[in-house]
């Protein structure tokens, strides 16, 4: 979804994990969520940022759609790819430390002891494009405008903000109504600043392709609509020497070229037409790039890098908001009609884990059974929610990946007549209403059907009527935005300290807004209880104590059919960048990779040589 990759960009991504200032009190440089922080006031760059790396060359991407819009901000159109990258936010991530933040519009913040409030000194320095100074107006512009007119996402995360208000030129104020959501106020930091000025003069509320007026590391230079747009580093940004921004953003030019399908983005690569790609397609990593010339010289490199963040959730989302998916029992029965080990063999290359948590990849996952804290954290809800959670290790059903998965069938069939859906004359059938059992998978690349396909032909077998409706992407987005689908796949990021995007994930807030991401639409009092857990605690034990409560949970209401991850970054790109020798340990950080006039060279004679 266009959007909310935008929405975290700017406001989840950027920042890295959300901090929040230490309660001695005072202004400080960089804040930490629960422990002391790496970097001392006046550091000069972050370890994994080479200050020695040269400025210039290009670099470009691919990418599959189209777009219509280049405010990241709202909810209508189709935002251009990496839409946040012309805004800079109060403050910037390290990346080689968890939920870390330092200054880079604001150059100090202050929390009160009792949370109430967090107030930020912009730096004085801090420029728009056209050279205007960035002021608390535009902060608190910003903030009332995207709660009043931005994505329905922001009202979610911010919804415990109480007020702001300018106490100077350079200085604003949050008010905090809630003191327990202690991941709010260096969330707060992590909004992107938008132009109070450029704002008064043009619709904010309204898809545009004129770029607006940004602040940040590169501007956009020019847009083909739908097919391609470029950005270019600003040769005079106000921050390119701050402590945060030193050996990033190295690159003259960034630019991004759409296309029509992954396969023919993938052959496009394979020309030249662009430069650098993760590959997320096990068929097409393992087979694509199979007897390029270009690899065996060298000219060409594909390498696997690790990756250290939580991998999230990638998963079929059921729509709960529909009678037919009320039962959980329907919800389970779906799930074992999914033959994950054989897809994996057998589409995958065995490239693939097979995803049990919600916080994949992290010491948030919960495993075994709950006991200590975590048991005593879950007792008072024991008959709110499934009992399973109490008694059962969660593990998806399996399979012995030959394809014959009668065993599992034969349980989703009883489980289905169990929940009043029997099987008349082939036919799945609701025994109170007679109306027939129908699903459709929704979705938008062709990529997928290799695993829809399979999946259809077992639930044909229980007797359901299957449909897989391939889409535009921008259908897709709208029909997910108007929660208009029965099943469908996505993925989204979590964060390595969970914060407010719990809310627009599976906050019962989040189930019937427009545009959020509570695409199964949990509507779950104690899902709500165990957020307020997780925001709230004091330390990251206690926070992973809930992190864990709250998965089962989620896990036990059978919300999604969970698919697979891969803790790891699967690159392709032409030889012509180096970076730095030490890797953030929770980022790609592609901003501290620089274009090499060296291997360049010797990639241009490469290709001649093919001539």
């Amino acid at each position: 979804m266009r959007w909310f990759a935008a929405l975290l960009t700017a406001v989840l991504i950027s920042f890295g994990a959300v901090a929040q200032a230490a309660e001695s009190g005072g202004a400080q440089h960089g804040l930490s969520l629960f422990g002391e922080l790496k970097y001392p006031p006046g550091f000069a760059h972050f370890e994994y940022a080479d200050p020695t790396a040269p400025k210039g060359g290009a670099i470009s991407f691919g990418f599959v759609g189209s777009f219509d819009n280049l405010n990241p901000f709202i909810l209508k159109g189709v935002a251009v790819a990496d839409a946040g990258l012309p805004f800079d936010s109060l403050l910037a991530t390290s990346f080689d430390e968890p939920d870390t933040a330092y200054g880079l519009i604001a150059q100090s913040v202050e929390l009160a002891a009792d949370r109430s409030w967090v107030r930020f000194v912009l730096n004085p320095k801090a420029r728009w494009h056209d050279g205007t100074a960035i002021t608390a107006d535009d902060v608190v512009f910003t903030f009332e405008t995207l709660m009043e007119k931005g994505h329905p996402s922001y009202r979610i995360l911010y919804g415990d903000v109480a007020g702001v208000e300018k106490l100077s030129t350079h200085e604003v104020k949050f008010s905090i109504g809630n003191s327990q959501n202690r991941k709010l106020p260096l969330l707060i930091g992590a909004l992107q600043i938008i132009s109070k000025a450029y704002y008064t003069e043009n619709e904010f509320d309204k898809t545009t392709l004129t770029p607006p007026l940004g602040n940040g590391p590169y501007r956009i230079e020019k847009v083909d609509a739908g097919r391609s747009i470029t950005y270019r580093r600003v040769a005079d940004y106000w921050a390119k020497d701050l402590p945060v921004n030193v050996g990033r953003f190295n690159f003259d030019e960034q630019r991004w070229d759409y296309y029509r399908d992954r396969t023919i983005m993938v052959e496009a690569l394979k020309a030249g037409e662009f430069d650098w790609h993760e590959e997320f397609t096990s068929k097409t990593w393992m087979n694509a790039y199979k007897g390029l010339a270009a690899l065996d010289a060298g000219a060409m490199v594909k390498e696997v890098l690790p990756d250290n963040t939580p991998s999230g959730v990638q998963a079929f989302f059921l729509n709960t908001r529909r009678d037919k998916f009320k039962d959980a029992r329907v919800r389970q029965a779906l799930s074992f009609a999914f033959d994950y080990e054989w897809t994996n063999k057998n589409l995958f290359y065995g490239l693939y884990t097979r995803m049990a948590s919600y916080f994949e990849n992290s010491d948030l996952a919960a495993r075994g059974l709950p006991e200590g804290a975590e048991l005593a954290l879950l007792e008072p809800y024991r008959g709110r929610v499934p009992e399973e959670v109490f008694s059962t290790e969660f593990k998806p059903p399996s399979t012995d990946g030959s394809g014959r998965n009668r065993r599992n069938l034969r349980a989703a069939g009883n489980l289905l007549k169990a929940a009043g859906w029997a099987l008349q004359d082939g036919t799945r059938t609701n025994t109170a209403t007679g109306e027939a059992l129908t699903l459709e998978i929704l979705y938008f690349s062709p990529t997928f059907e290799r695993v829809f396909g399979p999946y259809a032909r077992n639930l044909e077998r229980l007797g359901i009527a299957v449909s897989l409706r391939l889409v535009d992407p921008s259908q897709y987005i709208k029909r997910l935005e108007d929660h208009d689908f029965d099943i469908t796949t996505q993925r989204f990021v979590q964060q390595l300290s969970p914060g407010a995007e719990l809310w627009n994930y599976f906050g019962s807030a989040a189930a019937n807004q427009r545009g959020t991401y509570n695409l199964a639409g949990i509507e779950d009092p104690a899902v709500d209880e165990l957020i307020v857990k997780i925001l709230a605690a004091p330390d990251r034990e206690s926070m992973k104590v809930a992190a864990r409560a709250l998965d089962r949970v989620l896990l036990w209401g059978h919300y999604i059919i969970p698919q697979w991850y891969k803790g790891s970054h699967g690159l392709v790109y032409w030889n012509k960048f180096s970076r730095p020798d030490i890797l953030a340990k929770y980022s790609l950080s592609l901003d501290t990779w620089w274009f090499d006039a060296v291997k360049a060279e010797k990639l241009t004679a490469f290709r001649k040589s093919l001539n």
